[in-house]
């Protein structure tokens, strides 16, 4: 049963309003104290508990309360300040797939949500969405609302009354915030109910995103191969900007297509260690849903793979091999296998923890092949093959491989899949093949959406039609369904702050884009009222602090801060937040102005000079002078710190003195004493007040500059 608006506020006043937030309206409790659960209605969850309220001091002193839902899977944790840090607000957190409800304890300082909700003088909210057995799916019977809002929301209306027995007052605004997936949950949530007064969603997709914003990537990266490098040169501080430069004309085409389909162009800096990300988990679904286009491909006409060109014919492997070795749960740790999503724990621990999340006994994890295919061979997401000339073949999928040991694919949609690999035994004949990863690679061509989708566009002949055959169905919004419970409408009541990145792998950055408009076309004039966009550059997907290529990218995460204030803000107060930042899209890739009163948003803007250009040409031990500008956009705080890195290796070990300011200079004179090519970034900070040493609302951005030392 799916929960719309008017059944979800009934609900909500059954459990907050009325006599029963009169009787705890002044309600507070002590240290050490209980609290006495209060019923929420909310169709399935209708009976909230709690099995644990105390005090703690880490990360940083609150109270914690956790609880869940009779009957169901459904569990919740809030963090409470103390009643002199409270001022009637709380965050929420929505994971990307149902995980555990107690996830944001292990960070501290600027990684810290429970810290950062706390300082801003608001409590933190997180769910386990209902549990692993809540994950929906495209095709599954599971309901996907469950996971995607439902409890959700009803944790958040629940925790307001909780929260109300221990401070008293009027309810507590709430604003809900995720990333990816959880991008995809805010919004179905902040659509669908009315738990939430604004919500902050980041680095979010489209209702036909999925799998097309991985496919493209991996067409690119097949075609192009090691001319990535090429590229990446071309693309960086002081190369010739021509990406197209020395390719033949299906590597340009493979470059240009997934170009057009929005892959933003610099960030095929990562193009070694790319591959599949989240695709990995989504793969099996696009070939169970869609299992005739895997045939298709390579046998009918308008399929790449019917008339194959040299390169896939070459990429394409069909490898038996005898299996050497079985590897269990119980010795995988020995071979050195990582229990996959047990990072960090003792390797044997770890594999016990997936044993125990799959079954009880030992199961297969990994073949070690005895005839193993070559080394440079990329494996993931083949399929292997078990009995493949018996009456009753199976399938798995490769995870990774190691050496000659090729491991399984697990994952929420996969799941376990021992009733597979228990049928191998040592000596077995297995089959590798990679046949459903190269098909899947121009899956895009096929499943071209309306018009308003318009990175498709390339694919429409002059009559409007697509060119290449269509699937009878499109997956996007079914995967959209599955993971936000609706596709998504851009309808809603509230504030919301997008922040989207420009160099986002996996959700491309037009696709924010294309929400602004539907909420334009549900707003119109009104939009600025009630909406901002904010684009952050030279950001990767994922929001950690320390960043993989720290001279290369930055972290959103003090972006994602600012927004959550100012969201609160504006709903509280009437406080408007800074503007949407000013962009186009040109063939499918955003483009800002590079001056930062133009570009609005709330990143500073960095600009960098060697010897006056952006690449200097000099001898060993020539010294080289280079000038930094930084700007925050009017109305976005002050530049409160500016750091060097000249060797490349992201320490930012030189600081500049710099007095906090909306425009800041700074200037470093640097020699080298070996030949090379070296690059040399500048990394600054802006923060709303002023406020250097704070961790929360440090909103950071690079500029880098070639120099070539004869």
């Amino acid at each position: 049963m799916s929960l719309d608006r008017r059944s979800f506020v009934a609900g909500s006043v059954a459990a907050v309003g009325g006599a029963v937030a009169a009787s705890v309206a002044d309600a507070q409790i002590p240290e050490g104290g209980g609290i006495t659960p209060t019923p929420f209605t909310e169709l399935t969850f209708t009976q909230p508990y709690i099995d644990k309220d105390e005090w703690r001091d880490a990360p940083v002193r609150h109270r914690y309360v956790h609880g869940g839902f009779t009957g169901t899977a459904a569990r919740f944790s809030f963090y409470f300040p103390v009643k002199e840090q409270y001022q009637g607000r709380f965050f929420q957190l929505v994971n990307p797939v149902p995980s555990s409800e107690n996830t944001g304890e292990a960070a501290t300082g600027e990684e810290s949500y429970i810290c950062f909700a706390i300082a801003s003088g608001g409590y933190y909210v997180q769910t386990n969405q209902g549990g692993l057995a809540a994950t929906g799916s495209p095709g599954s019977p599971i309901d996907p609302s469950i996971a995607a809002y439902r409890v959700s929301a009803a944790a958040a209306e629940y925790s307001r009354t909780v929260a109300r027995q221990m401070y008293g007052g009027r309810r507590p605004y709430g604003y809900c915030f995720g990333g990816s997936g959880g991008a995809y949950r805010t919004i179905g949530g902040f659509e669908q109910t009315s738990a939430w007064d604004g919500a902050v969603p980041f680095v979010m997709g489209t209702n036909h995103a999925i799998p097309s914003m991985f496919t493209c990537r991996l067409h690119g990266l097949r075609t192009v191969g090691d001319k990535m490098a090429l590229v990446v040169d071309a693309l960086d501080a002081g190369g010739s900007g021509d990406m197209y430069a020395g390719l033949n004309e299906e590597e340009r085409a493979g470059l240009r297509e997934a170009t057009r389909m929005g892959f933003p162009p610099r960030t095929w800096f990562l193009w070694k260690t790319m591959g599949w990300g989240p695709f990995s988990n989504l793969h099996d679904l696009v070939v169970r849903n869609d299992p005739s286009y895997f045939t298709d491909f390579w046998t009918k006409p308008g399929y790449l793979g019917a008339n194959p060109p040299d390169s896939l014919k070459r990429a394409r492997l069909q490898h038996r091999s005898p299996v050497k070795r079985i590897i269990m749960t119980s010795d995988a740790a020995a071979a050195g296998i990582a229990a996959p999503g047990f990072g960090g724990t003792d390797p044997a621990r770890a594999w016990q923890n997936f044993q125990d999340q799959w079954g009880s006994r030992p199961f297969p994890v990994a073949f070690e092949l005895d005839n193993p295919p070559p080394p440079a061979v990329d494996l993931q997401g083949s399929k292997i093959v078990i009995d493949p000339d018996g009456p009753n073949p199976g399938t798995v999928s490769i995870g990774r491989r190691q050496g000659d040991i090729v491991t399984i694919l697990f994952s929420p949609v996969s799941g376990a899949q021992v009733e597979v690999t228990g049928r191998v035994r040592q000596g077995d004949r297995i089959q590798l093949d990679n046949s459903d990863v190269l098909a899947v690679q121009t899956y895009h061509r096929h499943v071209v959406p309306p018009p308003d989708f318009y990175v498709w566009n390339q694919f429409r002949g002059p009559d409007g039609k697509p060119i290449y055959p269509q699937r009878p169905r499109t997956l996007g919004p079914m995967f959209t369904t599955a993971a936000a419970g609706a596709p998504h409408t851009g309808k809603w009541r509230g504030k919301m702050i997008v922040v989207e990145t420009l160099m986002d792998e996996d959700a491309l950055p037009w696709q924010a884009d294309w929400y602004r408009n539907k909420v334009r076309a549900n707003l119109g004039a009104r939009i600025d009222d009630h909406y901002r966009l904010w684009y952050i550059d030279h950001a990767l997907h994922g929001s950690a602090v320390p960043q993989s290529n720290p001279t290369r990218t930055v972290s959103y995460r003090g972006a994602l801060y600012q927004a959550l204030r100012d969201v609160s803000a504006w709903v509280e107060r009437g406080a408007v937040p800074p503007r949407t930042t000013n962009y186009k899209v040109e063939d499918g890739q955003v483009i800002v102005p590079p001056a930062a009163a133009q570009r609005a948003g709330v990143q500073p803007v960095v600009a960098l000079t060697a010897n006056g250009r952006v690449r200097a040409d000099v001898k060993v031990g020539q010294a080289v002078e280079f000038v930094g500008i930084i700007e925050s956009p009017p109305g976005t705080g002050s530049v409160v710190e500016a750091r060097w890195d000249f060797d490349g290796s992201g320490k930012y070990a030189t600081p500049s003195t710099v007095t906090p300011a909306p425009r800041v200079e700074v200037r470093q004179s640097q020699s080298f004493d070996k030949a090379g090519t070296y690059f040399v970034t500048l990394k600054a900070t802006g923060q709303r007040n002023g406020d250097a040493k704070t961790p929360y609302g440090r909103i950071y951005n690079i500029a880098r500059a070639r120099v070539v030392v004869t």
